[in-house]
């Protein structure tokens, strides 16, 4: 049976202090807290193991190399990939979005087409589209939810339609945490000859994902979420489509042979990692998988469920406070206003009671235009958060009404 209370001393941080209270950090939805195991092992790369990889011959450069292929091979792994030619190593999924929307959508969208994007991305999923249709010529349609935040399924065959190219789609919602069924979502999206790009930056941490399964053409996610080093991410492409796109960056490492007449590019995933990799937190990517593969999965999954369930219960119960997204099927994502309070003055009374959340657009203004708000608070728990910490928020938050609204 999983437990909070086994794995919270493999967080260092949690141990910390704000203004002399203990760390409530239930700000993972921004970014996770990492593993003493991935911290030691970028640290060890650093001290004893450092050196440009797929270039030299020496020692440390053939160590690097093996160790960045093998992270590849773990992150395929994870992905239920058994071809590692899939899997791209980016500056995040911000950057994996935007690889597939400046190279598949540059040679496969044109003047007259269009492109489907549900109304509760995050901007990173909606900006590079907008974008691709701009340049092209398209139009860009949008598959709106309702005030539950459920997608309007009933609206998909008449959006997706001969002249749909991409559409682009959240695993799980940043700011309203709801989990869409994909599977209709892409079965439509394929009997038109579209593709279907997923975002799991949220959907690859709180829930078990195949992408074969799936049956998505591109998925991306960031490490930094799944308790992984910041500033590295991944971008899924089915193969036949990656050797079909060209390359998004020139430059070094994407190359077999250039001469001013031509260049011949590497063979796939390569071609698309111009440039010295972020081989270090690419391979302490890999290290904060070997971590999740080491507790029980199930286990953390209906631990988050019953958080998101408690707390939904019990911020419930504060006057005037309203949650945003309440999809039976959600990820652990509570999104919320207080009547009469400003989101930022409640997140930073938090922030002295020693509670971490976030406030404002969440990067989905189209979210925030939905419901008529400027912004909300967020507090979005991974497995280490605990009830007493769900305690610890609410409590807080009635505080911060008492002195708000006096």
């Amino acid at each position: 049976m999983f437990r909070p209370e086994d794995i919270r001393g493999e967080f260092p941080i949690l141990n910390e202090k704000v203004y002399g209270k203990p760390l409530v950090y239930l700000d993972n939805g921004a970014t996770a807290q990492k593993p003493r195991c991935v911290i030691e092992r970028v640290a060890e790369l650093y001290r004893s193991e450092n050196a440009n990889i797929h270039r030299g011959v020496h020692y440390l450069s053939e160590r690097c190399t093996a160790l960045y292929e093998d992270a590849r091979l773990t992150v395929a792994e994870a992905l239920g990939t058994p071809d590692t030619g899939e899997v791209i190593f980016t500056a995040g999924a911000t950057a994996s979005l935007n690889t597939v929307a400046y190279t598949w959508g540059e040679v496969s969208v044109g003047e007259g087409d269009n492109v489907v994007v549900s109304e509760m991305e995050h901007h990173s999923n909606i900006v590079p589209w907008q974008m691709l249709c701009q340049r092209r010529g398209a139009s860009l349609r949008v598959l709106p939810f309702d005030d539950e935040g459920a997608l309007r399924m009933e609206l998909l065959e008449d959006l997706v339609d001969e002249r749909t190219r991409v559409v682009a789609v959240t695993q799980a919602s940043n700011t309203l945490g709801t989990m869409p069924n994909l599977k209709p979502i892409i079965d439509r999206a394929h009997s038109v000859g579209a593709v279907v790009v997923v975002d799991g930056c949220q959907g690859f941490v709180h829930s078990e994902v195949n992408v074969r399964e799936l049956g998505c053409d591109f998925y991306a996610f960031s490490s930094h979420k799944l308790y992984g080093p910041n500033g590295v991410g991944v971008l899924y492409g089915r193969r036949e489509l990656l050797e079909k796109m060209p390359p998004f960056l020139g430059g070094g490492d994407m190359v077999k042979r250039v001469t001013f007449e031509k260049t011949t590019y590497a063979d796939l995933p390569l071609k698309f990692e111009a440039g010295t990799a972020n081989y270090i937190d690419a391979i302490g990517l890999a290290e904060a998988i070997k971590f999740l593969r080491g507790v029980d999965r199930g286990g953390v999954l209906a631990h988050e469920k019953a958080l998101l369930d408690y707390a939904t219960e019990e911020l419930g119960k504060v006057e005037g406070l309203r949650i945003y997204g309440t999809t039976e099927d959600k990820c652990s994502i509570v999104s919320f206003n207080v009547e009469g309070v400003h989101n930022f003055d409640l997140g930073s009374v938090l922030d002295r009671s020693g509670v971490a959340i976030r406030t404002g657009a969440h990067c989905a203004d189209p979210v925030m235009a939905h419901y008529g708000v400027q912004g909300m608070a967020r507090a979005s728990f991974g497995m280490y958060n605990t009830m007493a910490e769900v305690d610890a928020l609410v409590a807080a938050v009635r505080k911060a009404v008492r002195m708000l609204k006096g």
